[in-house]
């Protein structure tokens, strides 16, 4: 199946959103996800941050604070959104805050989660995969996010073994036979992704990737080819270490061994030149990326519309990472 080029448009932004300072334009670059057909935004948003407290460390979020980001995405230009059923508040304040504004983004879910309150008071978020909590989160999701379909309803990270005990496929099928999800993908990794790509029953795939994450770059490539539409999550590395909340150590010192500040552009950040990285890969077609300021919002906004890294220097880069131990597996 061809792949679909990925649309280009760069114009000057401007700087007005919601007076967070925040580029507005309506022309960031585009793809077609896939064989789903949906045009996205190469720059989408991932919702996890806004899911508030006692959830996976969760931060404390005001409404108003979550009101102005949401809509600051949109005005943005960004017209991906990801989240999950089992991310706290995250599809409740989507529905609350933007309901009025469906028709501007494509809205992709989760499901397969279970969200239950423990004695502290805290929740834990464990997996069942059973068509009837497959269909209870869905149900959820709908009445949430105050639409009447999910755009992409994906399962959330099973196994080959759970998906097939569990039927998940007949089940994410149905869903779309009774027109409540309009496109079905998965959340996977390796092992698992190359029995799910010869499957060849889901849209999309989202897959963790980045400059300090190799693992799955091929698969990438495989997976456009065979029409899946790609969704990367962990684009930016989850952002320079000491900035990005969740960010790993580790990898952030392959960022310094491969000497990778030396292909910075001038004042350019570090989490800029990994998100360029990620937007080099010819395969993928949107990249999620979550943030709770307005500021790393903006600066993901202005690396998409700087684009792709040259040939070669998304070259030099991946030869350095090489160097350092940082690439593809097979």
């Amino acid at each position: 199946m061809p792949i679909v080029p990925v649309m280009w448009v760069v114009d000057s932004p401007r700087y007005a959103a919601r007076g967070q300072n925040i580029p507005m334009t309506t022309k960031l670059p585009t793809a077609a996800l896939g064989r789903t057909g949906l045009q996205v935004t190469r720059l989408g948003f991932g919702a996890m941050e806004i899911r508030d407290r006692h959830v996976w460390g969760g931060r404390p979020v005001t409404e108003q604070q979550v009101d102005s980001l949401l809509n600051s995405v949109l005005d943005a230009g960004i017209n991906f959104f990801d989240t999950s059923n089992d991310y706290g508040r995250s599809e409740e304040f989507i529905g609350k805050f933007l309901a009025k504004r469906r028709s501007e983004f494509v809205m992709a879910t989760k499901c397969g989660c279970l969200v239950r309150k423990k004695d502290d008071g805290m929740f834990e978020t464990p997996h069942v995969w059973t068509k009837e909590n497959l269909f209870r989160g869905l149900h959820e999701s709908l009445q949430r996010l105050k639409t009447d379909a999910i755009d992409v309803m994906q399962l959330h990270n099973p196994s080959v073994e759970e998906c097939e005990t569990g039927k998940l496929v007949e089940a994410l099928q149905e869903m779309k036979k009774q027109g409540k999800v309009r496109h079905f993908g998965i959340s996977t990794t390796l092992p698992h992704l190359p029995t799910y790509l010869k499957w060849g029953v889901f849209e999309t795939f989202q897959i963790p990737y980045s400059g300090l994450q190799r693992d799955h770059e091929d698969w990438i490539t495989k997976s456009a080819q065979a029409g899946i539409g790609t969704i990367i999550r962990g684009g930016v590395a989850k952002g320079e270490y000491g900035i990005g909340p969740n960010a790993s150590a580790d990898k952030w010192k392959k960022f310094d061994e491969a000497k990778l500040d030396e292909l910075r552009a001038p004042g350019e950040s570090r989490t800029a030149l990994m998100l360029r990285f990620t937007l080099s890969h010819p395969h993928i077609q949107t990249i999620i990326a979550g943030t709770l300021k307005p500021e790393h919002l903006g600066e993901n906004v202005e690396a998409t519309h700087r684009g792709p890294l040259s040939a070669e220097l998304y070259a030099e880069a991946k030869r350095r990472l090489d160097s350092v131990g940082v690439t593809v597996t097979g």
